[in-house]
């Protein structure tokens, strides 16, 4: 038996202001999409924005269904806009934002499992990685270089 260790680098940054100037204007576009948040039922809102490697930006956000498996995250509704609006333009880079009427969340939210999923395999169909900002309400940012750093060893069509 061989053990084998994965591991995961990101950039840790205090807040936002150290930040290089386009990913706090990709951070401000997710806050702007958290307003847009269709999220009765859980009140847990998503904002996500999208920089396409056409100068391009685009905003999504999660939407609620009261029978819950058809709910869509945040992530997903935004990379499925971006591939049927710009077909075969490559998404550069994803912010993620979240907020809660509970408790202010002072710390980055990563994607879950499934959206996690959706990103490496835009990363695999367009051949480019997709860079990851994340950040809670307030607090620290974390980035991301890749996709496939938060979802090692990923299903992919090579599978198939």
């Amino acid at each position: 038996m061989k053990e084998h260790t994965l591991q995961s680098t990101f950039k840790h940054y205090e807040s936002d202001a150290e930040l290089p100037t386009p990913e706090r204007e990709l951070l401000a576009h997710a806050r702007a999409a958290l307003t847009h948040s269709y999220s009765p039922y859980s009140n847990f809102k998503v904002g996500v924005a999208l920089q396409m490697a056409n100068g391009e930006m685009l905003g999504g956000s999660n939407y609620e269904n009261a029978a819950y498996p058809l709910c869509i995250c945040a992530e997903q509704s935004a990379l499925a806009a971006a591939a049927s609006r710009y077909p075969g333009v490559a998404v550069l880079a994803i912010a993620i934002v979240v907020k809660s009427p509970h408790k202010v969340i002072d710390s980055p939210a990563a994607p879950c499992g499934g959206c996690r999923q959706v990103i490496c395999e835009t990363e695999q169909r367009n051949q480019q990685p997709i860079r990851i900002v994340l950040q809670g309400e307030t607090g620290p940012v974390y980035v991301f270089d890749t996709g496939a750093s938060l979802l090692p060893l990923a299903f992919g069509p090579g599978y198939l």
